[in-house]
Formats: C-alpha cells, structure tokens, sequence
C-alpha cells in the first residue's frame, strides 16, 4: 500500500481478491461456452475456439450418464465403458457431481439406461442436456475452488497479500481452470502453502497427501520440506509432514482399492503405457527428429533426468544463502515447490494446456513480480493457442509435413518455464533480489521470518 493511501473499511485485499477471482473465472465460463452451442459443428469448432474441454465428452464414455461407480466391477458396466483414468480424488468428485446433475435433471432412470445400447445415449436430448448441467456444476465447483486458493494463497503471507493478486488475475486460470479436474489439487497446494506458513507440519502433510490423491505432482512438494527441515534441524516437522501426507493418501485410496482393485491399478498402468504425447519435449523431439521414441525409453529416461533435476535442486536448496546468513535466508517452499514441479513437467511425457495450474500458486508466492509473471503467462498463453490449433489442423503446411510452429509453442512455453525457474534460482541466492525478504528482511525480526515457509 502506498504511503498515502488509507485501507477501505469494506474492501479489504482479501474482498477484493476474491472479486477478482470471480471475475476472472466468469470470464473463463464465458470463453468456454460456444462449446456447449457446438451441436451438429465438427470437432474443428472446438479447436478454433479453443473451448475445449474435457467434461462433457467423459460423461457417457466412464459412465456417469448412468451414475456408475468409477471403481465397479460389474462385468457390463466394464464391457460397456473405460476406467477413469484419473487418480481416486478426481474419480470421486467426478461421481459426486454426476449424482447432482441427476439430481437436478429430475433424477433419470438410470436403469433403462443400464439395458440401452451405450449409442443409443449418445442420441439421447436429456442426456446431452445432462453433460451441460454436468459441466456447469463442475464449473462452479471449481470457482469455489479457485476463491478458496486465492482466500489461502493471501493469508500465506500476512503483510503481502497482493501476491495473490497474479492468481486471482492470471489469464492461465481463465483459459483452462475449466478444461479437467486440476484445480482440486491446485486449491489443496495451496492450503499446503498456507499450512506451512502458519507453521502447522501435520495439517502440511494431511493436504499433501490429499492432493497426491488428485494428482501425482503435491507428492513433489516433500521433497522442498526436506530442504527446509535439513536447513533448520527440525527433522520432527518433515516426519510429521511425511505421515500426514501417507496416511492421507492411504485414507483416500482406500476405498477405491478395497471396491475395485483392478480399477484403481488403471491410472498407473495407463501413464505407464503412454508414449511421447501432446505438448511434451519427448513429442517435439520425437517429430522433429523422427526418433520414434519407446513408451519404455521415455520413461526410464524421464525419471533419470527428474532424479538428476531434484539432485540439483536439493544442491541448490543446501547451499543457497549460506554465504550471507545460513540461519535467515533458508528457500522457501513455494521457490523449491516450483523448481522441483517444473522439473518434472519439463521432462514428463504429456504438457497438457491446463498443466499451467500445477505451476500457478507455487509461481506466484516464489516469485511476486509482474513483470516475471506476465513473461512466464506470456509463454503459456501461446502454448495454449498453439495446441488447438495444431489439433485443428490449423498449423499444418500447405504442402505437407509437420506442423513446426507447434514446436515453435513448445519451445516458447519451455523457455518462459526455464527464464521463471532461473529467476527464482537467483532470488535464492541473492535474497536482497526476492521481492518477500526485502519487505521482511533478514534479521528474523519479522516473526514470519522465523518460520520454515517464508524463513
């Protein structure tokens, strides 16, 4: 705030936030809809106007037109439809919310569905009506999703809430906040975030592992606490954060183990068997090169290049700040949290668009500045365009042969990841260029200083 600007008795940050939020989110809602106006168009209506989203064309394929549990074992529904691919948190909220679209559609006879052909749902009106409803329940879902980030992202930080500003406000979140089911995981790392600044390391872990339960990515976010607890020779905290988070995720996954084990093993059999995909290094390479990558190369070579980025993170995180005062200037967890995700987005074998969420709360908290973000956004922005449009056939050469200005996209977005991660990198070994320790500063006076998350 400004030297002479007076706080409003109303709207405070944390109101105005959440306005922007909904602002920002209604915008999204709006970019998605010519989607839902896209009967009797081609697929390429979808791609041009890049509202694509992955909602409405799961509803009949995993069997929530019929409510069907996602981890059954019944024999038709199995003959009838695909495993949700997803992990269990993903699962269960999409099985909730097709039981509210039921619900309000009147509560459909999902039996005589149960003895109908699958096509025949396909043709079906109330159906179709139901895959609107389905994504405008999910779409409000995910609002109080992204309010609830936003509401936790500014209180990380009690004299910065502003921070959250460039999350309340990101056009990344407009663009593909309704494109899956990410942003479960992006409000439950957030809440990590918020649980570690208030000093809190079991309730850290609990949301961790809640959110490893949604998507693989927060289990990464462990790897910033050992950093931190080695730094400040607090080895109960990351135990108590590592218990949380596994018996989280073991509460979690139960059930889905216990009813369908088979079920349950598909998410990990399925990215198992997957090779170079969509927006990945591996994809670029692959068609640039005509390489022709193995589903195994890939990911043997994978998880030696991510075990080999952590290795230098882990390097990074010790001895970063050391020099000046090691006691004062220990990473935080929002800096090792992003380094350590975009490490291994940056060798995983799909970047879907919205993929850019993963990275969003722990971008804005690592590195506070406009300037850095709006570069960063920049990068994801064109990817965003670019992947629908090489989908559409848009970026294909009159002549023939690849689409390179795809590759083009990639490149841009790896490179925005790279500038941001390398800015970070500096900011933690030169802490008077981080933007929160030159508002705290480095004599622990502040006494957020002295916790782990901002120390």
């Amino acid at each position: 705030m400004g030297q002479r600007a007076r706080p409003h008795r109303w709207w405070t940050p944390l109101r105005v936030l959440l306005l922007l939020t909904a602002c920002t989110f209604a915008l999204g809602l709006v970019q998605k809809s010519p989607c839902t106006l896209a009967e009797g168009k081609d697929q390429n209506w979808v791609y041009s106007h890049m509202c694509y989203t992955d909602l409405k064309p799961l509803y009949v394929p995993r069997g929530m037109a019929e409510h069907a549990w996602p981890y059954s074992g019944d024999e038709q529904t199995r003959a009838r439809y695909e495993v949700m691919e997803y992990p269990v948190g993903i699962s269960y909220w999409a099985w909730g919310t097709a039981w509210i679209t039921h619900w309000l559609n009147g509560s459909p006879d999902v039996e005589a569905r149960y003895r109908a052909p699958v096509s025949d749902l396909y043709d079906d009106p109330e159906v179709d009506q139901e895959q609107t409803i389905f994504l405008l329940v999910n779409g409000l879902g995910f609002a109080a999703l992204a309010l609830v980030a936003t509401w936790l992202l500014s209180r990380s930080h009690p004299v910065r809430p502003w921070d959250a500003a460039a999350f309340a406000l990101s056009p990344t979140l407009l663009l593909t906040g309704l494109i899956n089911w990410d942003l479960i995981p992006v409000a439950l790392v957030a809440g990590a975030l918020w649980a570690w600044s208030r000093d809190r390391p079991l309730l850290t872990g609990i949301l961790i592992g809640l959110g490893t339960a949604a998507k693989l990515y927060p289990l990464f976010l462990l790897g910033g606490l050992l950093v931190i607890c080695l730094r400040r020779r607090r080895p109960g905290d990351l135990a108590l954060a590592v218990v949380g988070a596994a018996v989280a995720w073991l509460l979690a996954n139960a059930p889905a183990y216990l009813l369908g084990k088979e079920q349950w093993k598909v998410f990990w059999s399925f990215n198992a068997e997957r090779t170079a995909d969509l927006g990945s290094v591996w994809m670029l390479i692959d068609q640039a090169g005509d390489v022709g990558f193995s589903a195994h190369t890939i990911n043997l070579w994978s998880w030696i290049l991510f075990g080999a980025w952590c290795a230098a993170v882990f390097v990074i995180g010790m001895t970063a700040g050391r020099t000046i005062r090691p006691e004062a200037v220990v990473p935080r967890l929002a800096q090792l949290g992003y380094l350590i995700v975009v490490g291994f987005l940056l060798v995983n074998k799909v970047y879907s668009p919205q993929y850019v969420l993963w990275l969003l709360p722990l971008a804005v908290l690592a590195r506070p500045r406009w300037r850095d973000q709006i570069i960063w956004q920049a990068s994801e922005v064109l990817y965003f365009c670019t992947i629908w449009w090489y989908l559409g056939g848009y970026l294909s050469p009159a002549g023939g042969g690849d689409a390179g200005f795809y590759w083009v996209g990639i490149a841009v977005r790896v490179l925005g990841e790279l500038y941001l991660a390398a800015v970070i990198v500096r900011d933690m070994y030169r802490p008077d260029r981080d933007p929160v320790r030159e508002q705290v500063g480095f004599d622990g006076v502040h006494a957020l200083a002295m916790r782990p998350a901002h120390a």
